[in-house]
């Protein structure tokens, strides 16, 4: 076997302490003897989400040798609250320990960039791998399979039960509800997301007590979905969603449902119940795969919401920073807008860019858009045009109101059309429902204390609030005058990297999996394309290109901004025997804020696969262990 590079592993340090453990914390040390796998996420990042699903099957194969560590590392405010941190452990199923570190202090000893970042912890100890961005499973399960042998026959490997307690359950009459629609008949449609199916409600009103079937005994209708996770078409009780979220009204009269994680739009007959499945494979789509044609036949990833606008359902494609389109005419989908490159670019639909779109609201010839990561309010137009009525990129967010220019919104992901021409905003991470009102181009607060509102709908002169972090949706009357609020703003948590001014080396880093080789069939395998925020920063290099290797130029002049940095390369099978070798591709987007300084570095590397050459010494010179 041939010998691996190997860094000795930093300990885990978290202040928020250990969830998923029983109460117990651990060191490294206690897990000497498993294969560790660290999982660097943050709650808000659909790329995070998506790899936590990637994980599933690797931690149930394995699970007397492996063992997960989820280390939650916030982006937003939010998301360092311990309380907001145990709420979507259970919201997205994390079946293994967690490790809360609000203040990043594990992230910054693994050096990690990206959300989300994985490291493998070999059972001596050293960091043997690392790999960002999501896509991976394949490479990790080689590797544990190699690992295993290894360090069996070294009488190094451990096997036993991992760590993992479960929470207790809690009875409440819906569960991290997502998105409401109001039906023709004068019911609520509910898309009760945690427990993976829909809830029809008497009326708009507050959720009530758990009724037998766990849902509000008083006013549900009916329930859809088995509230077991999976992908089955059929009849109200037997048919199964996969953390369901946007709901909208059908020409036909049924309703289309964005059904998440199992990337898919489905269908519901209101009148039997009956599910069907219009779009999406059950399969992510990923870079290479079709992007338009029939719908049955075109996988999707993680539509968010869903919308009709211009006789089409118009599907916020959170999983790849994109709006596409269903056409109910003949069922097929196509790219509306966006690149698939994740950040804040307006213009033509083909050229820009989105940041995890999550909320849709069609109101006259426009489409109000909520742009999470961006916390932005954007919108089309009937004619393919992106504007941006609120926020001004990746790591600038918090809570103030006033002229649409300096107003801050944190991580949204609703928006609700209002009668008067204005839209109310379902600011998540604020806890609180905003106003924006295009003809004045003020932002004001309608409401606080909800508790992570994800949507809205207007009911006569109240609107209902979907509050997904109190299990209930809350009925509003619509303010004459709007709240005072002081305003905050802050800026992402994570340090900007110093760097030299003038010549900067960026390399990507990338080293193909055991047994697989860059498949360069149809072209180069590889592709790196850079950016920055303010676009002065560069003052050469900018652009797209074939290599994973380049040399940028920074403006001292300017003196600090963001690298946008997206790659992507594509692995094969190395087995000229086979025809059609399994392939894979790895992609990753990177924002990376910098400050140029006399003396900073004059090279970037960011870890796509592998280990970074410069510091994978040999383990006898590496520092900061465990112990």
């Amino acid at each position: 076997m041939a010998r691996r590079a190997r860094l000795r592993a930093p300990e885990l340090v978290g202040r928020g302490g250990w969830l998923n453990t029983g109460g117990t914390g651990y060191r490294l040390s206690d897990l000497r003897g498993r294969i560790v796998l660290l999982d660097f996420w943050t709650f808000c990042c659909i790329n995070c989400l998506h790899a936590l699903d990637e994980l599933r099957e690797l931690e149930q194969k394995h699970r007397d040798t492996v063992v997960v560590v989820g280390v939650h590392s916030p982006k937003f405010v939010h998301e360092a609250e311990h309380g907001a941190v145990v709420d979507a452990v259970e919201r997205y199923g994390v079946g293994h320990p967690v490790l809360d570190d609000p203040d990043l202090a594990t992230w910054k000893q693994y050096a990690v960039r990206a959300w989300p970042t994985l490291v493998v912890i070999d059972p001596e100890g050293y960091i043997v791998a690392q790999h960002a961005g999501e896509g991976h499973a394949h490479a990790i399960e080689r590797l544990v399979s190699d690992l295993e042998a290894e360090h069996a026959a070294k009488g190094t490997l451990r096997r036993g039960d991992a760590p993992y307690v479960p929470p207790e359950p809690v009875a409440t009459g819906l569960r991290f509800p997502g998105k409401a629609l109001a039906l023709p008949g004068g019911t609520v449609l509910v898309s009760d997301t945690s427990r993976h199916r829909l809830v029809e409600l008497a009326e708009a009103s507050e959720a009530g007590e758990a009724g037998e079937d766990g849902a509000d005994g008083a006013g549900v209708v009916r329930v859809i979905g088995s509230g077991l996770r999976g992908f089955t078409d059929g009849p109200p009780g037997s048919a199964a969603f996969s953390e369901p979220q946007g709901l909208a009204l059908l020409p036909d009269g049924g309703v289309v449902v964005a059904d998440t994680v199992n990337h898919a739009l489905r269908r519901v007959d209101l009148g039997t119940g009956e599910v069907t499945t219009l779009a999406g494979t059950g399969r992510q789509w990923m870079q290479g795969a079709p992007a338009a044609g029939p719908g049955r036949e075109v996988a999707l990833s993680s539509p968010w919401d869903v919308a009709l606008f211009g006789g089409r359902v118009w599907i916020a494609m959170a999983g790849v920073h994109q709006l596409w389109a269903y056409d109910p005419a003949d069922g097929t989908v196509a790219v509306a807008a966006g690149t698939t490159n994740e950040g804040l670019v307006d213009g033509p639909a083909a050229e820009a860019w989105f940041a995890q779109p999550s909320g849709l609201a069609a109101a006259g010839d426009r489409l109000w858009v909520a742009d999470s990561e961006t916390s932005a309010l954007r919108s089309v137009t009937a004619d393919g045009t992106v504007t941006t009525a609120v926020g001004t990129g990746l790591f600038d967010f918090g809570h103030r109101d006033g002229p649409a220019a300096q107003a801050l919104f944190q991580h949204p992901l609703g928006v609700t059309a209002l009668p008067d021409g204005s839209v109310a905003v379902s600011d998540t991470y604020n806890h609180a429902l905003r106003r924006y009102d295009p003809a004045t181009g003020e932002v004001t607060t309608l409401a606080t204390d909800l508790r992570e509102p994800s949507d809205a709908l207007v009911d006569g002169a109240d609107i209902v609030v979907v509050e997904s972090a109190r299990h209930r949706l809350t009925r509003l009357r619509l303010p004459e005058e709007a709240v005072r609020v002081p305003g905050v703003a802050h800026r992402t948590r994570r340090e900007e990297t110093r760097v030299a001014p003038g010549a900067l080396r960026l390399d990507v880093v990338f080293e193909a999996p055991a047994g697989q080789k860059l498949d360069t069939r149809y072209g180069p395998a590889t592709r790196l394309l850079v950016s920055a925020t303010p676009p002065e920063l560069l003052a050469s290099g900018a652009g797209t290109g074939p290599e994973l290797s380049r040399e940028l130029v920074l403006d001292p002049v300017v003196g600090g901004g963001v690298l946008h940095v997206s790659a992507m390369a594509a692995s094969c099978d190395d087995d000229t025997a086979a025809a059609y070798p399994a392939c894979h591709v790895h992609q990753q987007d990177w924002g990376v804020p910098v400050r140029l300084t006399p003396g900073g570095a004059d090279r970037l590397p960011l870890v796509l696969a592998g280990l970074d050459a410069t510091d994978a010494t040999d383990a006898t010179d590496a520092t900061g262990g465990a112990g």
